[in-house]
């Protein structure tokens, strides 16, 4: 068990959306005091190469944001997890969901054994010879 896994294991728990906490509430749950670093506002981006805390509350499905060094104060939000990657790349994802960009993320789906690099267009795949010349 990690440092910073009781924060996991306490984020995991909650059911709000939101869980405000202050900086000593942290220190409380893992059962020592954060470094000195916790006065800089980077050191609580949501990087997951940042700092092994940052992975645990990321694991745990959350995101910090309202960060105030100052009060020293913080709220955790809760995120969707990502979307599982592609089985293979090139071909079938398995009927899993593919990790498209822009407003369409997460709502596509691609039937299993469906080749998404085949062109669609059947003139132009018996037309093309692979140098840029027609047949």
């Amino acid at each position: 068990m990690g440092t910073y896994s009781p924060l996991n294991t306490f984020l995991s728990a909650q059911r709000a959306e939101l869980v405000p906490m202050s900086f000593g509430e942290i220190e409380a749950i893992v059962g020592r005091s954060l470094p000195a670093s916790k006065q800089y506002p980077a050191w609580w981006s949501n990087n997951p190469s940042n700092n092994p805390m940052t992975r645990e509350w990321l694991n745990a499905g959350f995101q910090t944001e309202s960060v105030n060094t100052a009060s020293q104060k913080l709220v955790f939000r809760r995120v969707s997890k990502p979307a599982p990657a592609p089985s293979a790349v090139g071909g079938s994802a398995g009927g899993q969901r593919l990790p498209f960009f822009g407003f369409m993320k997460g709502k596509i789906t691609i039937e299993p054994g469906y080749d998404i690099t085949k062109p669609i267009d059947v003139d132009w795949e018996e037309s093309y010879v692979g140098d840029g010349r027609a047949k």
